[in-house]
């Protein structure tokens, strides 16, 4: 998030928030992640802001990205597949639903 938005949201200004639902289901490395929650961000954030907020609300999106080079392939946003790192500079609208999807294998 660029520093004039963070001092007009610190402040107040930036005008009303926009909500993104985030859904996380399925086993990440050694746990189970069950994340369902909704973030309420500046007007004009990008999928990199609503990481860096999920990661300041404790929620450690960012990580899980970064420690599963799979996950990076099952990333989806309003329904559709969102690849990563070129994503991040992606603008979300109010209303937005983004999907982490754990790897499935089997035989």
């Amino acid at each position: 998030m660029s520093l004039a938005r963070r001092l007009r949201r610190l402040l107040g200004g930036g005008g009303p928030a926009i909500r993104v639902h985030v859904l996380v289901r399925g086993r990440f490395g050694a746990g189970w992640q069950d994340i369902d929650r909704t973030f309420a961000l500046a007007p004009g954030s990008t999928l990199a802001d609503l990481l860096d907020e999920a990661g300041r609300q404790g929620v450690a999106l960012r990580d899980l990205l970064e420690r599963s080079p799979h996950l990076r392939h099952g990333v989806l946003l309003d329904g559709e597949r969102l690849p990563l790192p070129e994503g991040l500079s992606r603008p979300l609208s109010d209303g937005a639903e983004l999907y982490l999807l754990a790897p499935i294998a089997g035989g």
